[in-house]
C-alpha cells in the first residue's frame, strides 16, 4: 500500500471541517469521507477551535495573546551581575597583559 504524500491543509479548511464536527450532523466517519481527512485528524481539529473559542470572548477590542509582564527587579539585577563579571575579566586580562589598559 504506498503512502500518501504529506498534505498541507489551510485554516479555512480545518475551520469548515472542524465547525461541521461541532455541529453533528455528520458522524466523524462521514466527515472523514466526505473531506478526505482521517476522523483523528477532525478530532483535534474540533478540539482546537473548542480550546480557542474560549478566548474569543475574553476582551473585545484587544489581541488573545498578551505580552507577558517584564520584571524589572529582576533585569536589573542581572545587568548588575553581567557588568560586574564584565569588570572581572578586564581587569584580570589587563594584568595578565592581554588587553591594553581601556582599549587606548
Amino acid at each position: 500500500m504506498a503512502r500518501r504524500p504529506r498534505r498541507n491543509h489551510t485554516s479555512a479548511f480545518k475551520s469548515k471541517v472542524a465547525l461541521a464536527a461541532i455541529r453533528g450532523e455528520q458522524t466523524l466517519g462521514d466527515l472523514a469521507r466526505q473531506y478526505d481527512v482521517h476522523p483523528n485528524q477532525i478530532k483535534q481539529w474540533r478540539d482546537q477551535l473548542l480550546e480557542g473559542a474560549v478566548g474569543v470572548f475574553d476582551q473585545p477590542g484587544k489581541a488573545v495573546k498578551e505580552d507577558p509582564q517584564v520584571d524589572v527587579k529582576t533585569l536589573h539585577a542581572k545587568i548588575g551581575e553581567l557588568t560586574l563579571e564584565n569588570d572581572f575579566l578586564e581587569g584580570a586580562l589587563t594584568k595578565a597583559g592581554l588587553l591594553s589598559a581601556k582599549n587606548d
